[in-house]
């Protein structure tokens, strides 16, 4: 029986037709999460090593950041005319959305047969879901003409899958907070140090504000492969304008609109893709940094105006953020700060390894409510009970929501005379993933 004509597998984190390949590769290692190189180097070989044969590389690490900073790198360099391939992870509907090939979505019928290709030559080789995606990855990009490959890192740096391309243009190490601690160590600066195992001899690394020891960290290392290295209020410097931001690196100044990703953390993410795209030396036109103004990225402070949005009274607004961890929740704070003209009222599920009261901790003060919502499909998701003693534990509450569309009713059913109200549904990605299909957003 072909895939096509199968029944679709159950929700989770791989939907689709394409799941069905995917679960049989999931049986093909015992962890789901193993980080080391040697594996996928070998199926490499046996392909042809696809990973030699692509456009000028970007690679991008690091803890929060990273998807945003790609979306930015993709709109200044498609701006200037480029043709860009994009690697991202996770998907929040659809493993089709974590490759790009030149500008376009890879279709579902491509990836199937590239994962089947890549299946039978690994021949039931031990291989995580996470090495195949790579592979494939570098299979379609090495297939098809681009003047540009943007490479988001999947976890940590030094040992994960995507760390086995050759030398980068350039590479990018967005803000580092705790995250993922079972496998990248218990501190920050361990964690840091596995984040800025991307760094290559002589290849320039733009850097984020970090804490004092993780900079200094990250310096040395770039400093013992001669990597010239950039960090954003150093080196590299932003300036808010009445309607802009002025941006400076040692290339000069450039004059240029809001990011149109929203919160203070995008003026940091902008800069991070518009000084590697500079100091890489690609020679783009100065006009093509303006698009900073029109990249998007689903699920970063996004409006919803689908299905879920009508549950609310008319005036009030439905954001979505997949932000997820201490760092995250820190960036979300800044922004709820600004909100003050509005109640806020917070639905939140994570995942079930997260740092909940972390994440928590950050939002407390500005949230009139909180409520600990898990979908029944969401991926890995945290019970509401635990959501809830995590509020505790970060001094606050949270009310028990069951599902997104359970704790929008109860907003409507006791808020309703409120005029305006903005309601942030956060916490995970997963999570994102359910809300834009419930809404009937439709990213491709």
């Amino acid at each position: 029986m072909s895939v096509s004509q199968q029944r679709l597998p159950p929700s989770g984190e791989y939907r689709g037709k394409a799941g069905f390949v995917i679960a049989r590769l999931q049986e093909l290692h015992p962890k789901l999460i193993d980080l080391s190189l040697g594996r996928l180097e070998a199926l490499l070989a046996k392909l042809g090593h696809p990973e030699r044969n692509l456009p000028p590389v970007i690679h991008v690490a690091g803890t929060n950041g990273k998807g945003s900073t790609c979306a930015n790198l993709r709109a200044i360099a498609e701006a200037a005319g480029l043709r860009v391939h994009v690697m991202t992870s996770p998907h929040l509907l659809s493993v089709t959305e974590r490759f790009r090939l030149a500008g376009q979505f890879v279709s579902e019928e491509q990836l199937i047969e590239t994962l089947e290709e890549i299946e039978r030559i690994n021949n039931g080789d031990p291989i995580t879901v996470f090495e195949v995606l790579t592979a494939a990855g570098f299979l379609l990009f090495s297939r098809t003409p681009a003047d540009l490959a943007i490479i988001e890192v999947g976890l940590g740096g030094r040992y994960d899958a995507t760390n086995v391309i050759p030398a980068p243009i350039a590479c990018i190490i967005t803000s580092i907070s705790l995250d993922h601690q079972a496998f990248l160590g218990d501190d920050i600066v361990t964690i840091a140090r596995e984040k800025a195992g991307i760094i290559k001899n002589h290849v320039p690394v733009i850097i984020a504000p970090q804490e004092k020891d993780v900079l200094a960290l990250i310096r040395s290392i770039a400093q013992e492969h001669s990597a010239p290295s950039y960090v954003l209020n150093d080196e590299i410097t932003l300036q808010d304008l009445a309607k802009g931001i002025s941006y400076s690196d040692p290339l000069g100044t450039l004059s240029l609109p809001l990011p149109a990703l929203e919160g203070p953390h995008q003026n940091q993410n902008s800069a991070l893709a518009i000084a590697a795209l500079r100091l890489a030396d690609l020679a783009l036109p100065l006009s093509s940094f303006a698009a900073i103004s029109k990249a998007s990225w689903p699920a970063r402070l996004q409006p919803l105006n689908g299905a879920l949005k009508k549950m609310l009274p008319p005036e009030w607004s439905l954001i979505l953020d997949g932000g997820h961890n201490p760092g995250a929740g820190e960036a979300l704070a800044k922004v709820l700060k600004d909100w003050n003209d509005q109640p806020i009222h917070l639905i939140v599920g994570l995942k079930d390894s997260k740092d909940a009261s972390g994440f928590l901790r950050p939002l407390m003060p500005y949230a009139q409510t909180i409520q600990a919502v898990a979908e029944p499909d969401q991926h890995l998701a945290m019970n509401v009970e635990a959501i809830m003693k995590s509020a505790q534990k970060a001094g606050g509450k949270a009310l028990k929501g069951s599902t997104i569309k359970a704790a929008l009713a109860y907003l409507t059913s006791h808020y309703a005379t409120t005029t305006k109200a903005r309601v942030l549904i956060c916490g995970s990605l997963y999570l994102a993933g359910c809300a834009l299909s419930q809404d009937g957003t439709n990213l491709h």
